[in-house]
């Protein structure tokens, strides 16, 4: 297989990845998600896979249960590798399997390497051959200049996709440091409590009086922190980032493995908003 038709079959089969995925979560949500990682319509893991799939598996057609073992040990060890870099590069749980059986790690499990290796076999024998077809018809040179275009809109949007997440988690970040603050002042509020029922145990009752003045002026004091706090966790809350949303609604089982509870905030505070529109 040359370069050249490894780098079309890659765009074609991203484009029918992802229209399989859009399907998928229309019959599941009952509404349109772009259930892509980049903006673009494309899913790279799908044309990586399916492009591999054909390039070193081809040889194996002749052979159905051969062709479908190896489809499905190849395609299990993509989406592994993907899922376990992603999770390190972004520090992002992406998609998760640990509730079905037979997983590991949560980036693979039985039931789907099973099913994408019949989707691969499908693919060989009745889906590639046509694709083949129409590329051929396409002139070298057009071919070479739709590459270009294609890779140019691709490496964009890879761009754009990856500072959004790093955007999105310096938010969850700043989301973290108000719970953070307002959980030290939980805890400072608990502990000035209980210093002050000692001290009045321990104390006349002419002294008490004084004792209240401090504690109306500790409790202000407090309340002026918990006020500006819920202040900024509001407007950060009004800050939804759009490429955030999106990314949320095209992986619902997304896991952050620095910023679970804050994730989750962020999760509630999405569904007020779409609530509202």
């Amino acid at each position: 297989m040359s370069i050249y038709y490894s780098i079309l079959y890659f765009f074609v089969y991203g484009f029918l990845g992802w229209c399989t995925e859009v399907i998928f979560a229309a019959f599941k949500q009952h509404r349109f998600v772009n259930r892509g990682f980049l903006n673009g319509p494309i899913c790279p893991i799908y044309g990586v896979g399916v492009t591999l799939v054909i390039a070193c598996l081809e040889a194996f057609q002749s052979n159905l249960l051969l062709l479908y073992i190896s489809s499905v040990i190849l395609v299990t060890v993509l989406e592994g590798v993907t899922g376990w870099a992603m999770d390190k590069l972004f520090h992002n749980k992406w998609w998760d399997y640990s509730k079905l059986p037979f997983n590991i790690g949560g980036y693979v499990c039985l039931l789907f390497s099973l099913i994408w290796g019949v989707a691969c076999v499908f693919i060989v024998y009745f889906v590639h051959p046509l694709i083949h077809q129409v590329l051929s018809l396409i002139p070298h040179t057009a071919g070479i200049a739709l590459i270009a275009i294609l890779g140019i809109a691709l490496l964009s949007d890879i761009i754009v996709t990856t500072s959004a997440i790093v955007k999105f988690n310096q938010y969850l970040e700043r989301l973290k440091h108000i719970t953070d603050e307002l959980h030290a002042i939980s805890n400072q509020i608990g502990s000035e409590l209980y210093q002050n029922v000692m001290h009045v145990l321990d104390m006349q009752e002419s002294s008490r009086q004084k004792l209240d003045d401090v504690k109306l002026e500790v409790s202000e004091e407090i309340r002026m922190q918990i006020v500006e706090l819920k202040t900024r966790a509001q407007n950060l809350g009004e800050k939804i980032p759009k490429p955030a949303r999106r990314l949320l609604k095209a992986f619902p089982k997304l896991e952050s493995r620095n910023y679970k509870a804050q994730l989750e905030l962020f999760r509630q505070k999405l569904e007020q908003h779409l609530g509202r529109h």
